[in-house]
């Protein structure tokens, strides 16, 4: 019994997490323009890398995609 309680936990647990990082990549694909990235990119700097791995990591991710659309919208015939 032990074993299944743990494991409904930790399946729910993971969703929650996988919920969680979809907002904040929501939210933060809402930074697009220079001013408003660079605004996000000063607070930021406020906190130390531990703390911000997550979000550069999906800014990070967000600019590849929009790389490529771009690069893939340009070179379409």
């Amino acid at each position: 019994m032990r074993f299944l309680r743990n494991a409904r936990k930790t399946i729910a647990d993971n969703r929650a997490e996988r919920r969680a990082h979809r907002q904040l990549s929501d939210e933060l694909a809402a930074f697009r323009t220079a001013a408003e990235r660079s605004e996000l990119d000063m607070i930021l700097s406020r906190h130390s890398a531990d703390e911000t791995r997550e979000i550069h990591a999906i800014l990070n991710q967000q600019d590849a995609e929009r790389r490529y659309q771009v690069g893939v919208g340009t070179h379409q015939n």
